[in-house]
């Protein structure tokens, strides 16, 4: 074992996949697990974990409370010390809040629900969407994006910036991108993470009111700029408040830097920030879990960066 620093990261909407609970079933316990998620998010998680399609799955109702249920699943195989960071991207959070104890992880799990179909509403409600921008000039992205009345929804690092607003003005932006910014529109419900999600924020609001959020055991990172936050109630506040604020994770990754972070361990549906990690935060070791036959050696890289447990 040598001395580090572990960051244990959880993804967001968008990693998801096909059949990616399956292997984590023939785990002890884990039918157990998921039965008890599925019953909190009133949804069958094991089939909609084991059997349904990409398209089924994409559904922003479905989709955030999978891949936080996904997450924690992983985060019971293994011994998280108290020194690891925990952080997640937008609803990846809710995962991290769970790692953290703010909130225990059928509540975490349930609140994803809620969250997802908050979300997946405001989306009908008027038309708007998302692109990925890729420059590594993040200033000028945003300033550019801010002249088209779009903003920077997902400000990932790694020279990348998911830009979100209307339909029309984002698919403009695909159509005529702005010169030395390579732009890709993705297939989203709506523009996540801006004034577009007001409805929701506001359906979720007396939700997260009765939250008896937990203070957080292990630091946790807010993607709001970034920082370490030490009380539970204030995380939560946080985590409302991001329904319409941009996500981060650049600030989050400058944090890592910052915390001396020698190695960043995703949980599952794992690969896209292990892969910001890598652009970013040069020489810091990363490990994506993506089934149970990873958990031996993000079990040494949990040894190696993270001490004892």
């Amino acid at each position: 074992m040598t001395d580090g620093v572990l960051a244990i990261v959880a993804p967001g909407q968008g990693a998801q996949k096909p059949g990616m609970l399956a292997p984590w079933l023939e785990l002890d316990g884990v039918d157990a697990l998921l039965a008890e998620f599925s019953q909190s998010t009133e949804l069958n998680l094991t089939q909609l974990g084991t059997e349904a399609d990409a398209e089924e799955i994409k559904d922003t109702a479905v989709t955030q409370p999978l891949v936080v249920a996904t997450a924690l699943i992983a985060a019971t195989q293994l011994e998280i010390p108290a020194s690891a960071v925990a952080a997640g991207h937008s609803v990846g959070e809710l995962a991290a809040a769970a790692i953290a104890g703010v909130l225990d992880a059928a509540t975490a799990t349930a609140l994803a629900a809620r969250r997802g179909r908050a979300m997946a509403a405001a989306c009908m409600l008027s038309p708007s969407s998302m692109a990925a921008c890729m420059n590594p000039d993040t200033e000028r992205v945003l300033e550019l994006l801010a002249e088209r009345d779009l903003v920077g929804a997902n400000v990932n690092g790694g020279g990348q910036i998911v830009a979100a607003g209307a339909a029309d003005a984002i698919a403009l932006l695909a159509a005529d991108p702005p010169d030395g910014i390579r732009v890709i529109q993705l297939p989203v419900a709506g523009a996540f993470h801006t004034h577009f999600m007001q409805p929701a924020q506001a359906e979720l609001t007396p939700i997260v009111g009765r939250l008896a959020p937990g203070r957080p055991v292990r630091p946790l990172l807010t993607n709001s700029d970034g920082s370490v936050v030490d009380d539970g109630a204030r995380y939560v506040e946080l985590l409302l408040a991001q329904i319409t604020s941009p996500v981060r994770w650049d600030l989050c990754m400058k944090t890592f830097a910052e915390l001396g972070v020698t190695g960043v361990l995703e949980l599952p549906p794992a690969g896209t920030l292990v892969g910001l990690a890598k652009r970013e935060l040069k020489g810091v070791a990363t490990l994506a879990c993506k089934t149970p036959d990873d958990l031996d050696a993000a079990a040494a890289f949990i040894a190696q960066h993270g001490g004892a447990a």
